[in-house]
């Protein structure tokens, strides 16, 4: 039997809270944050005041100029008709900076009626935020998010680029691409990928040479695929498949999905992330697993992150994985923030919820021994929504001046009718190798692979489009 995780061994700073009072949202909660880096810069952006139906009263920010060790926060303007905007609700938060053009965009999804449309908001200092400028416009859009081309040797640098999908009929989830040259002010036409595809929570990233590589989980949450641009975001080649997808279904009716977590390293080799339970026998629970490519179309096979050991209860998902720029290769530092339970067989009366955190520093070789983020939580503590109880669709996690960063929803019990969830982050940066280096990957060898799990219909993120999906 797994034993009950330590208590949380790093101390937190909260860094806002949700001071709506509007009668749509769950209050007080905050929600799915998304983050990035620059030097001594991270902003993250997350959803305030998370509505049952979608979205939430708005989007909020916090900036931090020092390498966290102090933090602003606000509120995106003109956004949502609760801070000046028109729109109904907001959310699916995700943050960019432009080096070229010395801008930071948040993209969100603005909540309209009988529509979501893809919207992005600009500041030169993070800190003061013009309103936002729509870009999709397609009939729906869901789960966008940007990056841009911060490498100087780039043919393409100051480029970026923002990925969504269509749920709506027939669209059933089309991917569109769609980008920007003068740091997010205007955006070209909406494109596809060569064979059309279909996905959700498809990740941008720029290598060194230009080429923008795309990994994104494909519409039914069967398997994970990635597509690229060779030519600055002019075409999107046709995607090719990084691995099928076997997750199991997370316990409590706790909101989670295979979606992906991407990030680049200073050579351009692209590392994805995403809870897959090959490893287990009988797909009991979730690992946390990892493949990588230099060039998007070339993958390796998936190898689990040995955060427990495969016969424990762990159950692991929501990842959220950075590494540091200015590293590669086999000296490469890689920071994984993700969620857990204990022991992955338990109700939404028992299940306990923990943030817990670890890192490489050999380009994923070998992990430090897991910390304890925070929790345990329980999900009564948390808000609710069409698909489950809710801390974010992901969290997020970011390198500063070398140093790693993460963002994560944390709740506390309830007061009365009113919830007590915020967005924490660790009070100092999270070394590499603070705690000892545990074995190698997971061996491919112990792969339990199924491909018999019977297809389940999902309401995808904050739309109510069924979407079929596969689940253990």
């Amino acid at each position: 039997m797994t034993p009950p995780p330590p208590p949380p061994q790093i101390a937190l700073t909260q860094l806002s809270a949700d001071t709506f009072t509007n009668p749509e949202s769950q209050h007080a909660t905050e929600v799915e944050p998304g983050m990035a880096g620059f030097g001594s810069t991270l902003v993250t952006a997350f959803q305030v005041g998370r509505i049952q139906s979608g979205g939430a009263s708005d989007i909020g920010f916090a900036t931090s100029t020092d390498g966290g060790a102090s933090w602003a926060n606000g509120l995106l303007p003109g956004l949502t008709r609760f801070e000046g905007g028109s729109y109904n609700a907001a959310s699916d938060p995700t943050v960019a900076f432009d080096q070229a053009h010395g801008v930071w965009i948040i993209a969100s999804l603005a909540i309209a009626s009988g529509t979501d449309i893809v919207v992005v908001s600009r500041s030169a200092d993070a800190r003061t935020w013009a309103n936002p400028i729509v870009v999709s416009t397609t009939p729906d859009a869901d789960k966008e998010w940007v990056t841009c081309d911060n490498n100087s040797s780039s043919p393409y640098f100051g480029r970026c680029y923002l990925e969504w999908d269509d749920p709506s009929r027939p669209a059933n989830g089309l991917i569109w691409m769609s980008t920007s040259t003068d740091g997010g002010l205007t955006w070209g036409a909406a494109l596809n990928t060569a064979d059309m595809a279909k996905g959700l929570g498809g990740q941008p990233l720029a290598a060194a040479n230009g080429v923008v590589i795309v990994p994104i989980e494909n519409a039914d949450g069967t398997q994970m695929l990635a597509f690229t641009s060779t030519d600055g975001g002019t075409s999107w080649n046709a995607s090719v498949m990084i691995s099928t997808i076997t997750d199991h279904a997370v316990a409590g009716n706790l909101r989670t999905s295979s979606l992906p977590s991407a990030a680049v390293d200073a050579s351009g080799r692209v590392y994805v992330v995403w809870q897959d339970c090959r490893f287990r026998t009988n797909c009991a629970s979730n690992d946390i697993v990892l493949s990588s490519s230099v060039d998007g179309s070339n993958w390796s096979a998936p190898v689990g992150i040995p955060i427990d050991a495969v016969s424990s209860t762990v159950d692991h998902f929501i990842p959220a994985l950075a590494i540091d720029p200015a590293t590669s290769g086999a000296s490469g530092r890689l920071a994984l923030t993700y969620y857990f339970y204990p022991t992955a067989a338990c109700t939404a009366a028992t299940c306990q919820l923990n943030a817990g955190f670890v890192a490489s520093s050999d380009g994923g070789n070998t992990w430090s021994a897991p910390a304890t983020l925070a929790g345990p939580m329980s999900l009564a503590w948390l808000p609710s929504t069409t698909s489950g109880a809710m801390v974010g669709d992901y969290v997020a996690a970011a390198y500063s001046n070398g140093g790693a960063h993460a963002v994560i929803a944390v709740a506390h019990a309830n007061a009365g009718s009113t919830f007590n969830e915020a967005i924490y982050t660790p009070t100092s940066a999270l070394s590499q190798m603070r705690l000892a280096t545990r074995a190698a990957l997971l061996p491919q060898s112990a792969v339990t692979h199924r491909s018999d799990h019977p297809p389940r219909r999902f309401y995808d993120l904050d739309h109510e489009h069924p979407i079929p999906r596969r689940k253990q």
